[in-house]
């Protein structure tokens, strides 16, 4: 029985996955409806700012998108996003602690691994949606289409250097569902409050597929 069913359906709602870091919560709602309207619904919040969770629940009541935690270390962090509202989470890895929480409090998780070894302990705990971090360190493209030689029921979503020239090889790959990228929500024009551009951003993210 897949644990990640639910975030599988999340990870194909759009090629892109925007991976985002919220140092003002004020920007979080329009921010949010920038991407959503450019065609990229699933928003992962990192949980490393202290305006984060707010950003989270500022986001939260956004009309058609789905927002997540990413960045989640600790039980603590589990809890305390799903209190703020976030339908799912994201790990850089996993530990079984971690996963508890998760499976505790209902809240999708999409578990991090760089290593055949990982992916194989995940899928033991029935985790067979996982996110492949650190992408590019990790050996890139190349090194995701090998691990998925011998493991073609695990599906992935890269993050990490994903960038717009790499995008598209991560996901010409059998076994990649989306891709993390945080190239949609450039720093400066979120201060600038540039949502038009970032809704050009992520129209043009939403397309990578086509």
């Amino acid at each position: 029985m897949s644990k990640t069913q639910r975030t599988r359906e999340i990870c194909a709602l759009a090629p892109i996955v925007p991976v985002l870091v919220v140092d003002d919560a004020a920007q979080a709602r329009p921010l949010a409806e920038a991407l959503v309207a450019g065609g990229l619904p699933a928003l992962e919040v990192t949980l490393r700012t202290p305006a984060a969770l707010d950003a989270i629940r500022a986001m939260a009541d956004v009309p058609g998108g789905v927002v997540g935690a990413g960045t989640l270390v600790t039980p603590e962090d589990v809890r305390a996003a799903k209190e703020a509202g976030a339908q799912f989470g994201v790990s850089p890895g996993a530990t079984d602690e971690l996963i508890a929480a998760c499976e505790a409090e209902g809240l999708p998780l999409l578990p991090g691994a760089a290593t055949a070894s990982e992916a194989m302990r995940l899928l033991e705990k029935g985790y067979d949606m996982l996110k492949f971090f650190p992408a590019e360190a990790s050996g890139g493209a190349p090194a995701l289409k090998a691990i998925g030689a011998p493991l073609p029921q695990i599906k992935f979503c890269p993050t990490g250097g994903v960038s717009p020239e790499n995008a598209r090889d991560y996901l010409s790959l059998s076994n990649v569902v989306c891709a993390g990228g945080s190239w949609v929500a450039p720093k400066k024009m979120v201060i600038d409050g540039d949502w038009a551009g970032i809704e050009n951003l992520a129209r043009a993210a939403s397309k990578l597929m086509d």
